[in-house]
């Protein structure tokens, strides 16, 4: 059982920048991909960003180029810097992760097997 454990999110201003990071307990992270979704009232979860444990990355098309999605493997930690947030941004986050054993073609169409309590965003003025 892996146990992820969200920090950082809250309250910012439209255009600014914000970091989150997701610590996993248990062994093997570096062969675990990891991923933050959002959720946002009454929508559905969403993918994010993904980093595999190779380190490449994959970005919903509404933060592509805002958004940065990194890892360090010795601190079994996986981090999300926002910048230029949106209202729209404004959601729940929550780090997930997959088994370090998954294979590249079920990270790409399953969801994680692991997830955190979720963190607060709320982009406003």
């Amino acid at each position: 059982q892996v146990q992820l454990v969200e920090s950082g999110g809250g309250l910012v201003q439209p255009g600014g920048s914000l970091g989150v990071s997701c610590t996993a307990s248990g062994s093997q992270f570096r062969r675990r991909a990891m991923a933050w979704y959002r959720q946002a009232p009454g929508k559905e979860r969403e993918l994010v960003a993904r980093i595999l444990g190779s380190g490449n990355t994959k970005y919903a098309d509404s933060v592509k180029g805002r958004w940065t999605i990194s890892r360090d493997n010795a601190k079994n930690t996986v981090y999300l810097q926002m910048n230029s947030l949106q209202v729209e941004d404004t959601a729940v986050y929550y780090c997930a992760a997959w088994p370090a054993t998954a294979i590249l073609s079920t990270v790409l169409t399953t969801p994680p097997d692991y997830w955190g309590q979720g963190i607060q965003v709320t982009v406003a003025s």
